[in-house]
C-alpha cells in the first residue's frame, strides 16, 4: 500500500478513525463523496449490519457558532438505488434522533437495559435512505453559541433547515440530485409544510441546483388549532374516557375559534371548569399519545436499569419504557464518541425535548393548510396519516382538515373513504383527492405510528415513495 498508508494510520487520532478510514476504503467507495470523519463504524451494543451511517455536525451559522446535529443511515439494500427522506419528530423542541431515530423508524432501538441496541426489522431504511436532524439549536446535541438563538420560532427552524439541507448535501454530493421526501409528526406539522416552501422558494429563485422534492408526508400533524384541540374532547368522549355530561358541556360551552396557544384559557368560566374536569377524569395513568398503551412506571425502569436486567415492561407487543431507555443510551460517553456527539461538552444532559428552547408561544396558532395547498399547488403529493388511538392530535380533526382542503381546492375524491389492507388484516382507512391528497389512518397506532404499529407503518411509508396507493383488497401486495 505504501509508506502514505502507514503515516494516515499513525495520525489518526482514535483507533476507531482508523478503522473508519479502513471501511470506506475496502468499500471502494470515494472519500469524497462520504465524510470518513462523521462515519459511524459502529454504536455501543450494536447488532451487525451491512449498511453504513454517519453522525455529527452541520454549521447553519458559523459566526453565531449555530451548529445542528444529524444521523444519516443508508437503506438497508441498493442505497445508492432509493430515495433520501428526511424526518423531524415535533414539540417543538423534541429530538428527531431520539424519537423517530431510535424510538420508530430507524434500524435500532434501546435495549432493556439501556446499554445497547437491538434490530427494528421494520425500519423505515428498507425503503428510503434516512436523514434525521435535531431540530432547531437547543435540541439534543444541537447547540448555539449565541444564547440568543434559543429564543426561536417556526420561521427561524425553517430557515435553518433550508440552510443545513444545502450544507448537508455539500457533505454527501451523491445524493443532490436524489428523490427528496419530507416526513415528520406532530409539531413537524407546521416544521415539514414549512420547510417544503422554503425549499420550494429555493427552486423559484435558483439559477443552479434545485431540491429534488417528491412528496410531503406528516403523522399526527398540528395543522390548525381551532379544529385539532376540541378533536382531542371528541375523542374522549368517543372512547368512553369521559362521561356524556362533561363532553356535551366541552360540545356547547368551548368556542375553540377563539382557542390560542399564548392565551389557552381566553374560555369562558364555565368551559375552563369543564375542561378541567375532562383532563382530571382521564387522569395521569393513561398515555394520551396511545391511549390503549399501558403506561411505564419510571422508578421502576430506573431499577431496572442500575440492575442492568433485560426485562422491560411490554404493552401489546410495544416496550412502553423505550424513553427511558433511550435517554440512558444517549448519555453514555461511549455512545455520545461513537456519534460524533457532544463536541462541544453542553452543560446538561441529553434529554428527548429541550429544556434550554425558548419557543414561540403563538406560532403553533399558524394555519398550516394554505402551505399545504401551495405544496399540492407543485404538484406535490402530501399523504396525511393518523394513529387512530391519539388523543393528543386525533383523526378526529385532521380528517375534517384535510377534507376542507380538498373542497377548497376543488379536488374530487379519486379514492373513496375505505379500508386498506396489510398481510390480509386492515391497517386502516384511506381516501384520496385529486391524485395528490391523501388521508389514511393506521390502525391501531398512535400519535408516534411507527412505533405502535411498526409493520402497517412500513407499509404505508413503502407506499408513499414508490408511489402507489395503499391496497384496497386482501391479496398480497409488494410491500407486504
Amino acid at each position: 500500500m505504501g509508506r502514505g498508508w502507514f503515516v494516515l494510520c499513525e495520525r489518526s487520532r482514535t483507533y476507531q478513525q482508523f478503522v473508519g478510514i479502513l471501511v470506506v476504503w475496502l468499500l471502494g467507495v470515494a472519500v469524497q463523496a462520504y465524510p470518513v470523519e462523521d462515519l459511524v463504524v459502529r454504536l455501543p451494543g450494536q447488532p451487525t449490519v451491512q449498511f453504513r451511517q454517519y453522525a455529527g455536525y452541520v454549521d447553519v451559522d458559523v459566526k453565531a457558532g449555530r451548529s445542528l446535529f444529524y444521523y444519516f443511515v443508508e437503506a438497508d439494500k441498493e442505497p445508492d438505488k432509493k430515495p433520501l427522506s428526511l424526518w423531524l419528530n415535533g414539540g417543538p423542541g423534541c429530538s428527531s434522533l431520539g424519537g423517530g431515530a431510535f424510538t420508530e423508524l430507524g434500524p435500532f432501538y434501546p435495549t432493556g437495559d439501556g446499554r445497547g441496541l437491538r434490530r427494528n426489522s421494520m425500519s423505515w431504511n428498507k425503503a428510503s435512505n434516512l436523514l434525521f436532524v435535531e431540530s432547531p439549536a437547543g435540541v439534543g446535541w444541537s447547540y448555539s453559541n449565541t444564547s440568543s438563538d434559543y429564543t426561536c420560532g417556526d420561521a427561524s427552524t425553517a430557515r435553518d433547515m433550508h440552510v443545513f439541507l444545502l450544507k448537508w448535501y455539500e457533505k454527501f454530493p451523491d445524493f443532490k440530485s436524489r428523490e427528496l421526501f419530507l416526513t415528520g409528526e406532530s409539531y413537524a406539522g407546521h416544521y415539514i409544510p414549512q420547510l417544503a416552501i422554503a425549499l420550494l422558494d429555493h427552486n423559484a429563485h435558483s439559477t443552479g441546483f434545485k431540491f429534488n422534492i417528491k412528496g410531503v408526508a406528516i403523522g399526527n400533524p398540528l395543522l390548525r388549532l381551532d379544529r385539532d384541540v376540541p378533536a382531542t374532547y371528541e375523542f374522549f368522549w368517543s372512547h368512553g374516557m369521559i362521561s356524556d355530561e362533561i363532553g356535551l358541556a366541552i360540545m356547547n360551552e368551548c368556542d375553540f375559534n377563539d382557542y390560542a396557544f399564548a392565551s389557552p384559557h381566553n374560555v369562558t368560566e364555565s368551559c375552563d371548569h369543564a375542561i378541567n374536569e375532562a383532563n382530571g377524569i382521564v387522569g395521569d395513568y393513561i398515555n394520551n399519545y396511545d391511549v390503549i398503551l399501558d403506561v411505564c412506571y419510571p422508578s421502576i425502569v430506573e431499577q431496572e436499569l442500575r440492575l442492568r436486567k433485560l426485562a422491560t415492561k411490554i404493552s401489546v407487543g410495544v416496550d412502553v419504557c423505550m424513553s427511558y431507555e433511550r435517554r440512558f443510551y444517549f448519555n453514555l460517553p461511549e455512545v455520545q464518541r461513537a456519534l460524533h456527539a457532544n463536541r462541544t461538552k453542553l452543560p446538561y444532559s441529553w434529554s428527548m425535548c429541550s429544556g434550554v428552547l425558548n419557543y414561540s408561544d403563538t406560532d403553533g396558532n399558524i394555519d398550516i393548510l394554505p402551505l399545504l395547498k401551495r405544496i399540492i399547488q407543485n404538484r406535490i403529493p402530501v399523504w396525511v396519516f393518523s394513529g387512530d388511538q391519539d388523543s393528543v392530535v386525533p383523526l378526529l380533526g385532521s380528517r375534517t382538515l384535510i377534507r376542507e382542503l380538498a373542497h377548497d381546492m376543488n379536488l374530487k375524491i379519486t379514492v373513496p373513504y375505505a379500508a386498506w389492507f396489510h398481510k390480509g388484516q386492515v391497517g386502516g382507512w384511506a381516501t384520496e383527492y385529486g391524485n395528490l391528497l391523501t388521508f389514511a389512518t393506521v390502525r391501531g397506532a398512535a400519535h408516534m405510528v411507527p412505533y405502535a404499529q411498526p409493520s402497517r407503518a412500513l407499509h404505508l411509508f413503502s407506499s408513499f415513495v414508490h408511489g402507489r396507493r395503499l391496497p384496497n383488497t386482501t391479496r398480497p401486495s409488494i410491500d407486504d
